[in-house]
């Protein structure tokens, strides 16, 4: 009965540990987009996490902010997509502290992917 006792609570132990160290991408986030002919300019994204459903939006220059959909969290990964133009923009990004990484691909050849580093907003926590 100790052993299982024992067994139980390490278990549980575990668990908690897991959940504490899981992603939270809870926030604002911003970073800086190159376009294809070498311009950049700055992107923000407001993420909110529950559990590992990802909702949030995403504003540029252009105008009023974009809705993110199929938004998911798994482990330190983050993964959404952005309708813009008529196309669909895929994001799949890997969390590290308050970064992070984020690349972008379409299946369209005027628009192609590319990467960008995202940083927390320290007030957005």
């Amino acid at each position: 009965m100790k052993q299982l006792l024992c067994l139980c609570a390490a278990l549980m132990m575990a668990f908690s540990a897991a959940t504490a160290f899981a992603a939270d991408v809870t926030g604002t986030w911003t970073g800086s987009m190159v376009t294809p002919d070498g311009n950049s300019f700055q992107i923000t994204f407001t993420f909110k996490q529950d559990g590992a459903k990802l909702t949030g939006t995403v504003a540029g220059p252009q105008g009023d902010p974009m809705e993110i959909s199929d938004g998911k969290v798994d482990g330190d990964k983050i993964f959404f997509n952005v309708s813009f133009n008529g196309m669909t923009i895929k994001h799949e990004g890997v969390l590290s502290g308050d970064t992070i990484k984020l690349k972008t691909k379409t299946d369209q050849g005027d628009f192609p992917g590319g990467e960008m580093t995202l940083t927390r907003n320290k007030a957005s926590q």
